[in-house]
């Protein structure tokens, strides 16, 4: 993991290194999402469409769950819940 310097500028900017720019793809007048983690700052470029990003994440957790099984049990926890 190669780290790069930035300065930060009197009105508190900041330059994003050419390598970064390079391989997120960014491009000038592109929006990132700011996040802060654990006294981090990290960058994202933000999506066109949020939900053409999310689409298909973590669809393994769901590779051997029978759709109608789940929900069953799901519905039976519900109603088991109003009626406690």
């Amino acid at each position: 993991m190669a780290l790069h310097t930035v300065k930060v500028s009197k009105r508190y900017q900041i330059a994003v290194p050419h390598v970064a720019r390079e391989q997120l793809n960014i491009q000038s007048g592109d929006r990132l999402l700011v996040d802060i983690q654990d006294g981090m700052i990290i960058l994202l470029p933000k999506p066109e469409n949020y939900t053409k990003q999310l689409a298909g994440m973590h669809k393994e957790i769901w590779e051997r769950i029978e759709p109608n099984e789940y929900l069953e049990t799901e519905r039976q926890a519900w109603e088991k819940s109003t009626n406690d």
